[in-house]
């Protein structure tokens, strides 16, 4: 197994906490024995974060990954140089949401050729990205344009609880569109994957349902009946260790309290966003599925009113950062032991 995979970061948008919680947790030396983090910024902005934190750490600017140092207190930094140093703290601007694409997109380049093992998120504003002609919700579709991939999905983790989505960044009056049995299916399937790639064995997935109480029998939509329990009997068949449909209401006490699931299938951003939060909100990762590559990030947006104070948390970036390299380590012994 590699004994230290290269995670590629993205500093996200600039005008928010992103560079702060980036430079927080390259501080900690820990991180560097398991894994060598390589920043995709802007080395201006990541020297302005240094000294709002007041670290003794400082930039290597280098041009591929193959140059970088690894070692504590130095942040490898591929520079776009694609930002004003001045740039203001807790505004929206194009600017910021542009230049936060391009640190994506570069990162992806060299994840597609193998040259980096995964990528770790800080956060965007997605006003910023439409602003800066990037016309994407987020981070999930951007990485599903970027990878050429249509089935992916938004995995959430935390401590107590991990979710998946059926459905994420659409209007809940259109979440019964997607909620269909084939798509269903497919997110059983990237709940399976993943949680193998996590270090689950056989992992125990239980589908919420998306109506109260399952529907009770059609009275309150037919949903669950019609779409979500052929897609369970189906992965069922597959010999998944699935469970379903199960009342919203109480699949996550089962899942964080009674450890009866490993993660939850859930049917709209919503249904499971809010318990992750609630459970772990500054511990949460947020993992794409479904990607040709592996993509790790904090849970929590750009946290404009505290932007420049050097006040964020870094904890959901270090646990982000810390189950990337997992994961990665785990894809790579797969690959030598399975495929290679």
């Amino acid at each position: 197994m590699m004994k230290r995979p290269i995670l590629g970061i993205t500093m996200g948008d600039a005008a928010g906490v992103g560079p702060e919680i980036i430079v927080k947790a390259l501080n900690n030396v820990d991180i560097y024995k398991i894994a060598k983090p390589l920043v995709f910024g802007d080395a201006k902005i990541i020297n302005r974060a240094i000294d709002i934190i007041g670290v003794d750490i400082k930039c290597n600017i280098i041009d591929n990954p193959e140059k970088g140092k690894y070692q504590a207190g130095i942040i490898d930094i591929i520079d776009l140089d694609n930002l004003p140093v001045d740039l203001p703290f807790a505004k929206v601007d194009g600017r910021a949401g542009k230049a936060a694409y391009e640190y994506i997109e570069s990162a992806v380049k060299y994840t597609m050729k193998n040259e980096i093992h995964a990528i770790v998120t800080a956060p965007l504003n997605k006003e910023a990205l439409n602003l800066g002609g990037v016309h994407y919700p987020g981070h999930t579709e951007i990485l599903g344009h970027l990878t050429g991939q249509k089935d992916f999905s938004m995995m959430l983790t935390s401590p107590k609880l991990r979710v998946i989505h059926v459905s994420t960044h659409i209007a809940l009056h259109d979440v019964p569109k997607v909620v269909k049995k084939e798509r269903i299916s497919k997110v059983i399937d990237l709940a399976q994957e993943t949680l193998k790639l996590m270090g689950f064995d056989e992992p125990r997935i239980a589908v919420a349902g998306l109506n109260p109480h399952c529907g009770e029998g059609g009275l309150f939509g037919d949903e669950d009946e019609k779409e979500i329990v052929p897609a369970i009997k189906e992965a069922q068949a597959k010999g998944y260790n699935v469970t379903g449909p199960v009342p919203p209401d109480s699949v996550f006490h089962r899942a964080a309290n009674l450890d009866e699931f490993d993660i939850v299938v859930v049917m709209y951003h919503d249904q499971g966003h809010i318990p992750i939060k609630v459970l772990g909100f500054d511990s949460g990762v947020n993992v794409t599925v479904g990607l040709p590559c592996i993509r790790t990030s904090v849970d929590h947006g750009t946290a404009f009113p505290v932007a420049g104070t050097g006040k964020a948390s870094e904890n959901s970036m270090l646990e982000a950062l810390k189950l990337g390299a997992q994961m990665a380590k785990v894809k790579f012994f797969y690959l030598c032991n399975y495929l290679l």
